[in-house]
């Protein structure tokens, strides 16, 4: 009976991991990691800002860019802030246009900057790389972002944001496009969709550890994809 019982579990639970892997958009080639796991003995390709520096040496400037939710931003308030305020307990509010309107107009004053983006910038306009900030966030009728983020992470060279969301492409991610226009040669993101548009762009993508207290759920497995993945990134 216990044997049975096992067996029965052990289906069960097959059953269930199948599932969840069939739900995965594009199925993760390694095993990967996120902030509530974060285990040493995983097999992480972790890289530090000293590292990514001594890649470039010898380099002439190039391009990078960064994602802003969860890897310039840690931007949950205002995320949390719009759920509660257009479409409480669902992600309705994601394709509501008066929420991105009034997102971008300022509620980034609320976000904090992450430390490590901080970091990243100043090692970049350091070595004469240009920085650029691509968001998957669909553009509002005023930009309040890109103010917010020279201020924050102060970028000494602030282009302004490239908002991606809601745009035609006929590539499969939504920040690709942005990517080869630009010449981009690294891309910082949090985000599956952001390692997968450097891929698809051919260029090195670096995930940011997405920190476990986001409003962006579930957490991805960052190293998924055979990626470089920052050292405490999370902040």
């Amino acid at each position: 009976m216990k044997k049975t019982i096992q067996l029965s579990l052990g289906i069960i639970l097959a059953i269930s991991a199948f599932s969840v892997s069939a739900t995965t958009k594009e199925a993760y080639t390694h095993k990967g990691t996120n902030a509530r796991e974060m285990l040493a003995e995983q097999p992480i390709h972790w890289i530090s800002i000293d590292d990514i520096k001594k890649s470039l040496e010898g380099m002439e400037p190039i391009r990078v860019s960064f994602d802003i939710d969860d890897t310039a931003l840690f931007s949950t308030p205002c995320f949390f802030y719009g759920q509660q305020k257009y479409s409480p307990g669902s992600n309705a509010y994601l394709k509501n246009q008066d929420f991105w309107n009034e997102v971008n107009a300022g509620c980034d004053k609320y976000s904090m900057p992450k430390q490590i983006a901080i970091d990243l910038v100043k090692m970049h306009e350091e070595r004469g790389d240009q920085v650029f900030f691509i968001t998957g966030r669909t553009a509002g009728n005023v930009d309040g972002v890109t103010d917010v983020i020279k201020k924050y992470l102060n970028v000494k060279n602030m282009l302004p944001v490239e908002f991606m969301g809601g745009r035609e492409r006929a590539t499969k991610y939504n920040k690709t496009p942005a990517l080869i226009h630009h010449n981009i040669s690294i891309h910082y993101g949090d985000s599956d969709d952001d390692i997968l548009a450097a891929k698809e762009a051919g260029i090195r993508g670096i995930r940011f550890i997405r920190a476990a207290n986001s409003s962006y759920q579930p957490l991805p497995q960052a190293g998924g994809y055979g990626e470089e993945v920052l050292i405490n990134s999370a902040y």
